[in-house]
């Protein structure tokens, strides 16, 4: 069906910058919204940004002014640019779509990624 993989987490130290991608493979023919959420140990997943097929964004509040969502539609991937990194910001970063899927007939499913590492740290 479709599949999420996600790249670009790691070690950073706090002020750093990392770039999160998160691509979609399958019997795709369109993609609505493509978010970011994170969840740090001890703690309930949290959305941190979104990004609608006709590319508006919203972000956490946590997050403004440091990160950034953007997509490629034709490659059916979502970035996360962060920058400013915090202590805070450690979390394991998962990627969310809304597919449209080739199922015979034309159907709408969620897909996650399987979760990316980012660590904040001196």
């Amino acid at each position: 069906q479709v599949q999420l993989v996600e790249s670009g987490g790691g070690l950073v130290q706090p002020g750093g910058s990392l770039r999160l991608s998160c691509a979609a493979s399958g019997s795709i023919f369109s993609i609505g919204t493509m978010d970011w959420y994170r969840q740090a140990p001890g703690k309930q997943r949290e959305l941190v940004a979104v990004i609608t097929s006709s590319g508006s964004t919203t972000y956490a509040g946590s997050v403004k002014g440091r990160f950034t969502i953007s997509r490629d539609n034709a490659k059916n991937t979502v970035f996360l640019q962060m920058n400013s990194l915090k202590r805070e910001d450690t979390a394991v970063y998962y990627c969310y779509m809304r597919v449209g899927v080739l199922l015979g007939a034309p159907t709408w499913s969620d897909y996650w990624g399987q979760g990316t590492q980012v660590t904040v740290s001196s």
